[in-house]
């Protein structure tokens, strides 16, 4: 599992763990680890470059390097590198302020340094030893830094043509909420120090990391045991996924109603359908106008007309995808938020939802970000900026584990860590894709996953299974494509590096 702790944290941790070490030897960390890494990178042996590296002898470095100790971070990892024979040049944004030892350290390696406004007869000295570079190290602000780039910064950033690694955090981004406010750097990787960021693992800012690489500096014993922001690997999810025993029937392994589907939507009744059959629990009841549409996809769904309570025994409901606006959607809804039992709550049912609906049973909704805006009365734009106080604000609002569907997902309760799910991809930007989401959630929460548990694990399968389906060369898909390939999904949690549950 990923953890990530908001900048307040580390800055303790980090406090604490220089009182024992000598002076200067929790920089030294970083900057070995990160010299590693670039070497690394230049050496061609990190996944993902967008140019494969000349090797670090001979290898042409720049550094942008700011004040503070993201800038000396940089500077002895330049260091580093021009003593393993690279060609290492630090430009200076603020040269007055720069980190002295690191400054020493580089010039007595072989390394140069030019202010970032250097112009000379032959031009911008600055602009072209960026330009130049194969590989430029992001050092100008550290995890402290507020707002976008400056415009020098800016420009020298946009001259990069090799490769850019950001030290601890692209410049630029928020560490902690993962907003993007202005110009920020694009990273090919980025090497983080101790622990993740909040904003390392949350769009947009996510997005503005390139690949993650992790430094272990000694941080561990003085972080505590609940983070800001966790993120589930494949081992997470086979312990949390629910497995028939010998002694099973469909109501042991759970029963799941699912109430969605109107003449007008009768395909997200069948796509809810297909997902909750694929989702663990022992069987689904569908309760709508489509039941036609089901029966002729599934004929293993258990049908009623309604409403939902005279539809038999479930351990949890589905309610939403594709229900329209009518009186007896209304009714259905309001049914279901009556019981005792869990609820997941999507698409049309978030619309309709009563403003003061409270519920002791417990309750999972799962927006998209226009539903997360409208239910929050704030934009989309609002919402997507900065996804982690959206979720946070929704789940306070209404007592509820929320599920906030998006190019990085979130799961968050009142209280604790919020998830973010580590896999997908944009290709789930298709019609009826939630509605899939939704049933294989529902499910899962039948089978007796709490919401957060549910939603952490139905996204992560659904992502996983998206990718399965677009292939290796990543290729449009449909939402019922998805829903087929869950099977797989699921047993390639089970039978990952951790090994087989089965």
């Amino acid at each position: 599992m990923r953890t990530a702790y908001r900048v307040e944290t580390v800055r303790a941790a980090e406090r604490a763990l220089m009182e024992g070490l000598p002076e200067g030897a929790l920089m030294q960390r970083a900057a070995a680890g990160l010299a590693a890494a670039c070497a690394d990178l230049l050496g061609g042996r990190r996944a993902g470059a967008r140019v494969r590296g000349p090797g670090v002898s001979g290898a042409r470095v720049a550094l942008l390097v700011g004040s503070g100790d993201n800038g000396g971070d940089a500077l002895y990892a330049g260091a580093r590198l021009a003593r393993r024979g690279a060609g290492v040049t630090a430009v200076l944004l603020t040269p007055e302020r720069a980190h002295r030892g690191g400054l020493r350290a580089l010039r007595a390696a072989g390394g140069r340094t030019v202010d970032a406004t250097a112009r000379a007869a032959s031009g911008d000295l600055a602009e072209a030893a960026v330009a130049q570079a194969d590989l430029v190290l992001d050092g100008i602000v550290g995890i402290g830094g507020k707002g976008g780039l400056r415009p020098e910064a800016e420009r020298l950033v946009a001259a990069v043509r090799g490769l850019l690694v950001a030290v601890d955090l692209p410049s630029g981004v928020d560490a902690d909420s993962g907003e993007v406010p202005g110009a920020a750097v694009r990273a090919d990787l980025t090497v983080t120090f101790g622990t993740y960021k909040p904003g390392l693992l949350v769009d947009p800012a996510h997005t503005h990391a390139g690949a993650l690489r992790l430094v272990d500096i000694g941080l561990d014993p003085w972080l505590p045991a609940e983070p800001d922001v966790t993120a589930l690997h494949h081992a997470d999810l086979a312990e949390l996924l629910p497995l028939p025993s010998a002694e099973s029937d469909k109501y042991r392994r759970g029963v799941v109603g699912v109430v969605a589907g109107s003449a007008r939507y009768p395909g997200a009744a069948v796509l809810a359908v297909a997902g909750a059959l694929r989702g663990g629990a022992g069987a689904v009841r569908y309760v709508g106008p489509a039941a036609d549409a089901v029966i002729a996809r599934f004929p293993e769904t258990l049908v009623h007309t309604g409403p939902p309570h005279k539809a038999g025994r479930v351990q949890a409901w589905v309610v939403g995808p594709g229900l329209g606006d009518a009186w007896d959607a209304r009714r259905d809804l309001e049914d279901v938020l009556a019981s005792d039992v869990p609820v997941l709550v999507d698409a049309d049912g978030l619309r309709l939802m009563p403003p003061a609906a409270t519920r002791t049973a417990p309750t999972l909704l799962t927006p998209h970000a226009g539903e997360a805006a409208a239910l929050l009365g704030t934009s989309r734009a609002e919402v997507e900026a900065n996804r982690l106080r959206s979720v946070r604000a929704l789940a306070a609002r209404f007592g509820a584990t929320v599920l906030l569907k998006g190019s990085t997902t979130l799961i968050a309760q009142g209280t604790g860590p919020v998830r973010v799910n580590p896999t997908g991809t944009g290709w789930l930007a298709t019609a009826g894709s939630g509605d899939v989401l939704s049933g294989l959630t529902g499910s899962l929460l039948a089978a007796g996953l709490t919401p957060l548990d549910a939603g952490s694990a139905g996204a992560y399968l659904h992502g996983l299974a998206a990718r399965r389906a677009t292939g290796p060369g990543g290729t449009p898909i449909t939402a019922y494509e998805v829903a087929t390939a869950l099977g797989d999904a699921w047993a390639d949690v089970l039978d990952g590096p951790a090994g087989s549950r089965h």
